[in-house]
């Protein structure tokens, strides 16, 4: 039985409430807090003790991460942009004998910048999510973002 499921947990089927809600929670974190600086919402839906892991620039706590897009993203609103690939996006839930305690969301998300009143693409790159149920309440609690790579010109 184990091993039987260990190979039938596939992800989430797209109209499933949880795959809802966290598409919802990434919408949060980067179409409310990342595009359009509302960088309160963040601290909803993050962990205290989260930890962002980056290929560029490394590991970040809870207070770093928020200070990195009030003080990089955010500086000059408007500016930058992120969105989700179509498609890509990827929910699988995590249970302990039957109850669902967390889930694994993953994605791949391209970069823009406007300058000149001109939007490019600066880049793309793979993220992926653990998000933890802590007082019925999902909580983001480890970020990899990976696999950064310039937009071909």
């Amino acid at each position: 039985m184990f091993v039987y499921s260990l190979f039938t947990n596939a992800q989430v089927d797209k109209n499933s409430e949880i795959y809802k809600v966290l598409k919802a929670n990434d919408s949060i974190i980067f179409d409310r807090a990342f595009n359009n600086c509302e960088v309160d919402k963040l601290e909803l839906i993050i962990a205290d003790d989260i930890e962002f892991y980056h290929d560029i620039v490394g590991v970040q706590n809870r207070e770093e991460f928020i200070n990195a897009v009030k003080n990089n993203i955010c500086s000059n609103p408007g500016t930058y942009t992120r969105k989700l690939v179509e498609n890509s996006l990827e929910v699988h839930q995590l249970k302990n004998n039957g109850t669902i305690y967390g889930a694994i969301q993953k994605g791949k998300h391209d970069f823009y910048v406007k300058e000149n009143n001109k939007i490019r693409k600066t880049g793309t790159a793979q993220f992926t999510h653990l998000w933890i149920l802590e007082n019925e309440k999902w909580k983001l609690k480890r970020v990899l973002s990976f696999d950064h790579k310039n937009a071909k010109e």
